[in-house]
């Protein structure tokens, strides 16, 4: 693609969108707390496009996607507090820094060694703590997640040095390893059912117990 094609693409959207903004008395009465859980189903629509490697509708769910990023910037611009330039040259400047392997700052030495997706992870770690000031991987905001995301997240956060060494389509056992997952979650679902328990309340519960120990 052209970066004159691309540009005007974005800039037709964001010519739509404040025109929208102006002119449909729905849009107009959006504000960032009416519009999040639509972008959170929209992120969810794309997630399932995306296993069902369903290509069409992965580029309609990445449009819906990129409307609420392009939305709710317009609406951070109208508060003064950004707009989508700013916010991508944050993201850019963010992914720069993330990425010394890639974008080797002088005499930082981080590139060094970095072979592996499991390498990257740990300098992402470093990086996060030693140049963004977060001090160890306990330090972060909870997310309001699906309980299983969530418990995930905190497994993670809890184990760091555990993550898979690769949860990517380079896994050659990633079928084998879901299909068996599957069943095991299929089951706690069933006994939770059989119990009289909401599956999803209950390893939220379970996992906010594990999150305390974030915060300690």
């Amino acid at each position: 693609m052209e970066s004159g094609e691309l540009a005007g693409a974005l800039e037709r959207l964001d010519r739509v969108t404040r025109e929208l903004r102006e002119k449909c008395p729905w849009d107009r009465e959006q504000d960032a707390r009416s519009i999040v859980p639509h972008t959170v189903e929209e992120a969810f629509e794309l997630a399932e496009a995306a296993r069902e490697g369903d290509d069409p509708a992965m580029r309609d769910e990445l449009g819906d996607v990129l409307f609420q990023v392009v939305f709710l910037s317009l609406l951070m611009e109208e508060r003064g507090e950004g707009d989508l330039a700013r916010i991508a040259n944050q993201l850019t400047d963010k992914l720069i820094r993330r990425h010394p392997h890639v974008y080797p700052p002088e005499q930082s030495g981080r590139s060094e060694g970095i072979e592996t997706a499991d390498d990257v992870r740990r300098q992402w770690d470093e990086i996060k703590r030693d140049v963004e000031g977060r001090k160890s991987e306990k330090d972060w905001k909870k997310p309001a997640l699906p309980a299983l995301i969530y418990a995930n997240k905190v497994q993670w956060k809890l184990d760091p040095e555990e993550r898979p060494a690769n949860a990517g389509a380079a896994n050659p056992d990633r079928e084998q390893a879901e299909a068996e997952i599957g069943r095991l979650l299929w089951e706690a679902v069933a006994e939770a059912r059989s119990r009289g328990v909401d599956p999803e309340l209950a390893l939220r519960a379970e996992a906010e117990r594990h999150a305390e120990t974030l915060q300690k």
